[in-house]
């Protein structure tokens, strides 16, 4: 009975969960994990304090700043190889011999794969045999032609002594420009032959399929005895250690961005952790897709890490300015009430201004709970909007904005038990992906496990 009762509370969790928007699931998640680690802390002065200090909820606040907002795009990366490019066969045949693998790095104009060449080879003996016919006629040609001006040349000798008739000394004439014909006949056909010749050594050198750069091998697709042909990209090839990153401008981003713009991309490393890459924006094309009206812009990256693989999604920050100096507070502070609709953040009041923001360590316990403090709503103005940050009116610098937990006040709670966070923490937490919180859930004791 028990394990049915459990298994739908999970189903009705997850028909909840669907139904909200994934920022608002981060948020949620972590507040609960706050309160959950809260609760030890709070159990025994609840009991000591009795049940009035029960319900007062637990949440986190940050220090409103005063400070200017980086103007920040963000747009979705796709990773390519420098000079990467697919390789395919010049003939068509049956595979013999592949010589690499994926992965392989190799030099230009290394071999990659072997056709079967019997058919050009004879093809090649075919034609280097016409070319010794041709030079053979050739020969014989230029033997007439040598014959034909040595009997016309005697016989202008007779004529000129008029011994010979102008009839004799005419016919030998144009027997000797018919000599010079086959002579210029045969020059040509071999010509021709040896046209044939290299075009036939030609296609037995495409029976190698050679790297035409240096680089790495991936996406092999030839194996010994397959059948290729010129349509089937057998290999693909680029230089690895340098890296162009393309992303998608817009029409009404182009006058925004330009070349030399810092970038920052994005990329988990080997342990899971985020890794932030920087780099300029390198080249933008000027010519628009007439349907999407939209243009690609690359980023080059030194890829020496190896943490960027081509064929990669990643998220790409570009800066192009700051806004004016206005009083700054994270994203999450920002709260909309549900009964009225208007948006503002919850200050913890009586907090002091020198109250230290502690972060705490791998392994070291959570800072501590105040004691029971007056909060308040108040309705801001956001005037500028960053990624991580808002600017808003209405607050000063230094104000206790609650970060987390504001859905537990919205009852018209006035107190709360306060811990106080670093600026960098709270933006931490925003940054966290889909995987970052699956991971969290999944290595959190369950109630069952910690009976």
């Amino acid at each position: 009975m028990g394990r049915s009762l459990w298994l739908h509370v999970q189903n009705k969790s997850r028909e909840v969960l669907k139904s909200v928007p994934f920022t608002k699931i981060i948020f949620m998640a972590l507040a609960g994990f706050a309160l959950q680690s809260c609760s030890s802390n709070s159990d025994e002065s609840s009991q000591q304090s009795g049940n009035q200090n029960a319900v007062v909820p637990a949440v986190e606040a940050v220090q409103a700043r005063y400070g200017s907002l980086p103007l920040v795009e963000r747009f979705s990366g796709t990773v390519r190889a420098e000079n990467q490019v697919q390789l395919f066969a010049e003939v068509t045949g049956r595979v013999v011999d592949v010589f690499v693998e994926n992965g392989a790095f190799v030099n230009e104009g290394d071999r990659l794969l072997r056709i079967d060449d019997q058919t050009f080879r004879k093809q090649l003996q075919q034609a280097e045999a016409g070319l010794r016919i041709d030079q053979a006629r050739l020969k014989q040609s230029k033997a007439r032609l040598t014959e034909a001006e040595a009997r016309y040349n005697r016989t202008k000798q007779l004529a000129d002594k008029q011994l010979s008739s102008d009839l004799e000394l005419e016919t030998l004439a144009a027997q000797k420009a018919t000599a010079v014909a086959d002579v210029e006949l045969a020059q040509a056909q071999i010509e021709q032959t040896r046209a044939l010749v290299q075009e036939r050594q030609e296609l037995l050198s495409r029976t190698i399929v050679r790297a035409p750069i240096s680089g790495t091998i991936g996406q092999r697709n030839a194996e010994v005895g397959m059948q290729v042909n010129p349509n089937q990209a057998l290999f693909m090839i680029g230089d690895l250690d340098d890296i162009r990153v393309e992303i998608i401008l817009t029409e009404e981003l182009l006058n925004r961005v330009s070349i030399g713009q810092a970038t920052q991309i994005y990329v988990n490393n080997a342990e899971g952790e985020e890794e932030i890459i920087r780099a300029q924006l390198a080249r933008i094309s000027p010519f628009l897709n007439d349907v999407s009206r939209s243009t690609e812009a690359e980023i080059d990256v030194d890829n020496t890490s190896g943490l960027l693989k081509p064929g990669m999604f990643v998220p790409v920050d570009i800066q192009f300015g700051e806004t004016e100096k206005a009083t700054l507070i994270p994203t999450s502070a920002l709260f909309t009430d549900p009964r009225t609709g208007e948006e503002g953040v919850f200050i913890a009041t009586s907090l002091s201004n020198e109250v230290t923001p502690k972060v705490p360590e791998e392994g070291e316990e959570l800072a501590p709970l105040t004691e029971p403090t007056q909060v308040v709503f108040k309705p801001v103005d956001v005037v500028a909007a960053g990624r991580m940050e808002l600017g808003v009116t209405g607050l000063v610098s230094g104000d206790w904005v609650i970060t987390l937990g504001q859905d537990l006040l919205s009852e018209g709670r006035d107190q709360a038990r306060v811990r106080v966070q670093n600026w960098n923490y709270v933006i931490g937490l925003q940054r966290l992906q889909r995987e970052d919180l699956l991971r969290t859930v999944l290595n959190k004791p369950t109630a069952q496990q910690t009976l």
